[in-house]
């Protein structure tokens, strides 16, 4: 697109009086690439293709966003985004799509407590895989175009995935999916197919008592009846939220420190589990 980049005192500088429009393909697919690369290009000189673009929600709700402040954008939510670029855009008024994956995480809670839970302001129809595996795992759910009812009532059945880019089970669900499966019935088998490294939140688990064997990029979930409490380390966001997820079943009291990485991706999390019953609290 043009622009000149160099790497400086370990910052990456990027120049460039205006990009210019381009074909760009993909190697792998990248969500927050693909969301970066479109947002360059609403004021690029000339078109920009991305092909092997991602096809999440939030890309096709940037995509609307943009649209809305004067883009022209076609092709969202396909694997190829055309952008024409424009030489400026205007404010407007644009309501973001709910956070799906905040969502799925206080539906396996509901599932991992045995409890009962509804969702509004939700889009049950971004989370298809997530809701199909809790209802696997015998969770009884309904939902309307914008809410999501789950009663579970018993102790779940022990889930496989495969995590893939979207429309299949996102990455952002599996660490969530470990910690149900740790409490489960029967053995659950975890792949980890977008990300090296998302099996951080493991050993952590395993401190709590949970049986995980890894052989690369699978994890093996031996499911038991408890878990005990422990201090444990937040290592990402989903980690993090995994934690929080096993400490609401584990016997005593669960302490998780650095917990700036949950604030990435959750508001108030303490707040609403409190509000569900939860005995949770931020110690500063």
């Amino acid at each position: 697109m043009g622009a000149e980049i160099s790497i400086e005192h370990g910052y990456i500088l990027a120049r460039a009086s205006r990009l210019q429009g381009t074909r760009i393909f993909m190697d792998t697919v990248t969500v927050t690439g693909t969301e970066n690369l479109m947002m360059a290009a609403t004021l690029a000189e000339g078109t920009t293709v991305l092909e092997n673009a991602a096809r999440e929600p939030e890309i096709v709700d940037l995509a609307e966003c943009l649209i809305a402040m004067g883009a022209d954008i076609e092709g969202q939510g396909s694997d190829t985004i055309v952008i024409r670029g424009k030489n400026t855009l205007h404010g407007a008024d644009y309501r973001i799509m709910p956070d799906r994956i905040e969502t799925g995480t206080y539906l396996v809670a509901a599932s991992m407590t045995g409890g009962e839970i509804t969702l509004t302001d939700a889009r049950p129809d971004t989370l298809d895989a997530v809701i199909e595996k809790l209802r696997e795992a015998g969770a009884d759910i309904q939902c309307t175009h914008d809410s999501i009812s789950l009663n579970m009532r018993k102790r779940p059945a022990a889930v496989s995935l495969r995590t893939a880019p979207y429309p299949a089970f996102p990455t952002d669900m599996q660490a969530q999916f470990m910690a149900l499966n740790s409490i489960a019935l029967g053995v659950g088998k975890v792949t980890e197919t977008i990300f090296e490294n998302r099996f951080m939140h493991v050993q952590e688990l395993q401190r709590l008592g949970a049986r995980i064997e890894i052989d690369g990029n699978t994890a093996l979930v031996y499911g038991q009846e408890t878990l005990q409490a422990a201090t444990v380390m937040a290592t990402d966001l989903r980690a993090s939220a995994s934690l929080v997820l096993a400490g609401l079943v584990a016997q005593g009291d669960t302490v998780i420190d650095r917990i700036y990485h949950l604030d990435r991706g959750y508001e108030c999390l303490e707040e609403k589990f409190t509000q569900l019953g939860a005995h949770v609290r931020r110690i500063r």
